[in-house]
């Protein structure tokens, strides 16, 4: 049994923009130690999303291959996350020239590792057997991101005044994107149809008790539900995405074909 193309690739997506979007800090985070880790994250989603793009190139055939999946797609074919696609900044803030917020960047990466840590355990067990070995080892990986993220998230918000407004500020801006967690898509749906993916709605309560856990050691207060569910994973995305798929894809795109 294989898993549907477009919910691999969803599954890809999702790693490789947030990996595009953390490679980022790579020499500009606030101390070394953050700027290894923050680039070993990075790497650790970017070789997910190679597993994953191999085994949709693989069965989705025509010559297709992790880099013309990663490389050669426009905006309305990727199916990520909108919170993935996001820069560092407040959104208010986002066009404008200026230090990245890590306050932004800590709470996006403990808000999507707190679900995928949920995701890649539920689908070790996926009648998809590759998938359910790409589960497997990312779930390892997800667990040290979900740690790493989550001791910065309760530092900030359990520290000064000015770290806890940061934090408070990243977490009202974001957590409104995390709806469409549990919003439908045609392509999870015929994961889970035909055995190889996983209930999303089931895993929003573990997902809640592992965020409100962590807000209240960080003494952060959960803002209300509401407001507009974003598309992202349905290829309809931010004004953002088209700027991070230009830095990623500019080089494989000047240079089609090249061997390095």
């Amino acid at each position: 049994m294989n898993a549907p193309v477009d919910y691999l690739l969803h599954l890809a997506d999702n790693a490789l923009i947030l990996g595009q979007r953390n490679a980022e800090w790579c020499g500009h985070a606030p101390i070394l130690e953050e700027d290894i880790a923050l680039s070993n994250n990075s790497l650790d989603l970017v070789g997910q999303a190679r597993m994953l793009y191999q085994h949709a190139a693989a069965l989705q055939g025509g010559g297709a291959t992790e880099d013309t999946l990663a490389y050669f797609r426009d905006v309305p074919d990727f199916k990520n996350y909108t919170l993935c696609e996001l820069p560092h900044l407040p959104l208010m803030s986002a066009t404008a020239q200026g230090d990245r917020d890590f306050a932004v960047t800590i709470v996006r990466n403990f808000l999507y590792s707190s679900l995928m840590v949920l995701v890649w355990d539920q689908l070790q067990n996926s009648k998809d057997e590759q998938l359910a070995a790409i589960a497997a080892k990312s779930l390892k990986e997800v667990r040290y991101h979900l740690r790493h993220s989550r001791d910065w998230l309760v530092r900030m918000g359990d520290g000064t005044d000015e770290s806890h407004a940061k934090a408070q500020a990243a977490l009202d801006q974001l957590l409104p994107y995390t709806q469409e967690f549990w919003a439908h898509s045609p392509h999870e749906a015929a994961a889970l149809a035909n055995g190889t993916g996983t209930d999303m709605a089931a895993l929003q309560a573990d997902w809640n008790q592992i965020v409100d856990a962590a807000l209240q050691e960080a003494n952060l207060v959960r803002p209300a539900h509401g407001g507009f569910v974003p598309t992202g994973k349905q290829g309809i995305h931010s004004e953002h995405m088209g700027f991070v798929l230009a830095e990623m894809q500019s080089l494989a795109r000047a240079h089609p074909g090249a061997t390095w």
